[in-house]
């Protein structure tokens, strides 16, 4: 039995459901769930069309060119229905986090021209990501804002498959930084009642894309609305213990207070996370009701939620630490502003800093070296060759971390100059390399994730080399970590850069005079 009766008028539906082979338009294809879901259409053998606002925003996506890009702002009726001309189905991904006054009017708005240029089109579906919970109770007002966006897209006329999930399990998670960020900073918590009481069913994100994907052309999904979760109902105290179980932490001490309101923990998460306190306003404001499925009537045209949720932590935790990051929420940032003032940005369902405060040193430097000398010399980092920079101090943490259990120096390199992906480099290894990029990741013994990466770019007279740290911090120990060395690490960088554009340099004077 289906949750809602959308008195849509289901004889208007093909006698066969659409083709599965046919034209896809995907609003929010810059955004968290869009960006993931484009290239799994395409794996299916789809003709995939991305409507967005800015069309270089997609500029470094690998599946650019496989996909048609149409610019397109939502609010504007002509320009929506011309993205939507010659496509089968939709998807509608867009939803605001903005906290204007008039957000709700906006995006109902938006919804209408959407659901008016569809009927227009003649699509034959539109399948809309929702939020989780019943339409009889109440809600925060941006959840609220969700159920009248899937009942405006329904009213007009195309068939509409409304997903429905809660809490978005997956790296790049504005909901799953929000998670990590308050456990890993916080040894001790006080939070509001509701932290340790209201039950949610958490879904990864890997599951989101297979419903999404699965309900496509689907007959019996046609003008339905279905509920989502993964396969465990939990409290956000569970939560909390989970991620601090995978991670390796103690679970946290955790003191449920009344005084707390939404407002109030927006204040303190924006405090202690990166989140701007907008987003973590009306995240907390969809946190405080119970969102538990109660009709799994999807199960039984296709897909059963397979990751647990310490399975789902698991592997956004290992995406962070590759930094294998498809998308992040903040890529949406300034998609479809337009005269509707953002409100129907991509929905950060599961977006961002990819579950982790990101520290950085960046350096630039331009060189008249060749690119290929300057790459040749990177590639020569280590072992005897040693870092081009204060030689005596990397022995001394590699010495240390020995001490302490860790690889230490002494793994060196297989060879002096080569170097391929997984290859060691003293206490790092290679995890990716090409002719103009390598990237090493840490593996010393460290309170958190770090990488060492450079780039190189040619110009018309010169060359720019970039050198990136990046630190992903574990705890309050990890952040200690970083800005206790960083007054070492600012020579110790900036000379390193400056010692490998010498030794370029070097090598290609070196050329030049050779016989």
């Amino acid at each position: 039995m289906n949750l809602i009766d959308r008195r849509q008028d289901v004889e208007r539906v093909k006698e066969t459901a659409p083709e599965t082979t046919g034209l896809v338009a995907v609003t929010g294809a810059t955004g968290y769930v869009g960006g993931r879901l484009v290239p799994r259409l395409l794996q299916s053998g789809l003709a995939v069309r991305c409507v967005v606002r800015h069309a270089e925003k997609l500029e470094n996506r690998p599946w650019r060119n496989e996909v048609e890009v149409i610019e397109a702002d939502l609010s504007v009726p002509d320009q929506v229905l011309n993205a939507l001309n010659g496509a089968q189905a939709a998807y509608y991904l867009v939803h605001s986090m903005n906290s204007s006054e008039d957000f709700e009017e906006l995006e109902l708005r938006m919804a209408e021209i959407f659901a008016e240029s569809a009927a227009a089109a003649d699509l034959d579906q539109i399948v809309y990501l929702g939020g989780l919970g019943h339409d009889s109770e109440r809600h925060s007002a941006h959840l609220a804002s969700r159920h009248r966006v899937g009942i405006a897209l329904a009213e007009g006329g195309t068939p509409v498959t409304e997903l429905r999930a809660a809490v978005i399990i997956g790296s790049g998670s504005a909901s799953f930084e929000m998670l990590r960020s308050l456990v890993e900073v916080l040894p001790v918590m006080i939070v509001p009642r509701w932290v340790t009481k209201t039950r949610c069913q958490p879904i990864a994100i890997e599951d989101v894309l297979e419903y999404l994907v699965g309900v496509l052309g689907s007959e019996p999904a046609l003008g339905q609305i279905f509920e989502i979760g993964g396969p465990e109902i939990l409290t956000y105290r569970q939560m909390m213990d989970g991620y601090a179980d995978v991670a390796g932490l103690r679970r946290r001490i955790i003191l449920p207070v009344p005084v707390l309101t939404p407002r109030l923990s927006s204040h303190w998460v924006n405090l202690v996370s990166p989140l701007p306190i907008q987003l973590a306003r009306s995240l907390i404001g969809s946190l405080t009701s119970d969102v538990v499925v109660g009709d799994r009537s999807i199960e039984r045209i296709g897909h059963r939620p397979s990751y647990r949720l310490t399975q789902a932590i698991e592997r956004s935790v290992s995406s962070v630490r590759d930094l294998e990051l498809p998308t992040r929420w903040t890529d949406a940032s300034g998609e479809l502003k337009s005269s509707a003032a953002g409100a129907a940005l991509p929905k950060p369902g599961d977006p961002s800093w990819s579950g982790g405060l990101v520290l950085e040193d960046i350096r630039r430097q331009t060189t008249s070296a060749r690119c290929e000398d300057l790459m040749a010399v990177i590639r020569s980092v280590g072992g005897d060759n040693g870092w081009f920079a204060f030689n005596r101090l990397w022995a001394v943490r590699g010495f240390i971390d020995k001490i302490i259990g860790g690889v230490g120096l002494r793994r060196g390199r297989r060879h002096p100059t080569e170097l391929r992906p997984g290859d060691t480099v003293d206490f790092f290894s290679v995890v990716a390399i090409d002719d103009s990029s390598i990237r090493l990741r840490a593996e010393m013994r460290l309170p958190g994730h770090a990488w060492l990466e450079w780039e190189v770019e040619s110009g018309a007279a010169q060359t720019v080399v970039s050198q990136r740290a990046l630190f992903v911090p574990r705890g309050l120990l990890g952040r200690i970590y970083w800005y206790a060395l960083l007054p070492a690490h600012i020579p110790i960088f900036r000379k390193m850069l400056s010692g490998i554009v010498a030794a370029a340099e070097g090598r290609q004077n070196q050329q030049k005079v050779a016989p």
